[in-house]
């Protein structure tokens, strides 16, 4: 319970930084970029000494790392362009509503068993999605952008996928691989590209390098290193089902940044998202007595 508590407090300040780049003229790609650096060396600090050189000729973890550094820094990359195109609101309600569908692919790929599925687990979920839907929904002020829907659907299946292979991972290879150490090499391949990418903006001239972007990304990366690295924990220390974890991770993240957004950073308060919140709370109730 402990790493899921601290899996959710690591994203929930993740928020919080994002929230703060712009007050310190920070660039969110090159910050991104060195967060996923930072989150590498901080797994290997912590972990190195656990990795073993024969664990590269063990399962296929390899294989899913790079898959996941892909799915990193891409889904980054189309958040970015999404946020322009589509505005802010719509791109934050594609990413948060993939939790259904990677809800949906859990419960069919690792519950064999019916009895996992339960009426207060099912009512949980649409709850969830009610509430991650309702608090984050908001009217586009500018009607008149150029739509990319199809940025909106590859966000919605492309982070669905991700969730999906994070908890895939951790049912199979944990035992060739810890989640600390896949966390920190698939983060780390993913500042590789990050890198690579930078590099050419640079000498493109489409930005310019500043040291603020360097301690932007160690501020961030440690938090985002854990919100990974916890969460995999979380499925299997927990005991429940890994669509439950997922479920209450995300509302619960959802719901914290609500409330930090409400109370610190004075974001409107509406009646949809006062009833997001509280569907949210319901859901977060029901699912845990379900398990």
């Amino acid at each position: 319970m402990i790493p899921l508590l601290c899996s959710i407090l690591a994203s929930t300040s993740i928020f919080v930084i994002f929230k703060l780049f712009p007050k310190f003229g920070i660039d969110t790609f090159q910050a991104i970029v060195f967060n996923y650096i930072t989150a590498f060396i901080s797994g290997m600090v912590l972990f190195g000494d656990d990795f073993e050189m024969k664990s590269l000729q063990q399962g296929y973890w390899i294989y899913y790392c790079l898959a996941a550094s892909i799915l990193f820094i891409s889904l980054f990359l189309v958040m970015g362009i999404s946020s322009q195109k589509n505005g802010v609101a719509q791109t934050s309600i594609a990413v948060k509503m993939s939790m259904a569908l990677s809800v949906v692919m859990i419960l069919f790929v690792f519950n064999s068993s019916k009895e996992s599925i339960s009426l207060p687990l099912v009512s949980g979920f649409i709850l969830a999605v009610a509430g991650v839907f309702l608090s984050s929904y908001e009217k586009s002020a500018d009607n008149s952008k150029e739509r990319a829907t199809w940025m909106l659907i590859l966000l919605f299946i492309g982070s669905s996928f991700l969730d999906l292979l994070l908890k895939f991972v951790e049912s199979t290879e944990t035992q060739n691989i810890s989640a600390a150490l896949f966390s920190a090499f698939g983060l780390g391949f993913a500042g590789v590209i990050g890198l690579m990418v930078l590099f050419f903006r640079i000498i493109k001239n489409k930005t310019r390098f500043a040291f603020r972007n360097i301690l932007g990304g160690i501020v961030l990366g440690i938090p985002n290193y854990f919100s990974i690295y916890l969460l995999m924990l979380s499925y299997g220390t927990t005991g429940w089902d890994g669509s439950a974890v997922l479920a209450i991770t995300n509302v619960s993240v959802v719901l914290l940044t609500s409330i930090i957004g409400f109370s610190i950073f004075r974001e409107r308060i509406t009646v949809l998202k006062i009833t997001g919140l509280l569907a949210a709370i319901g859901a977060i109730i029901l699912i845990y007595n379900a398990n």
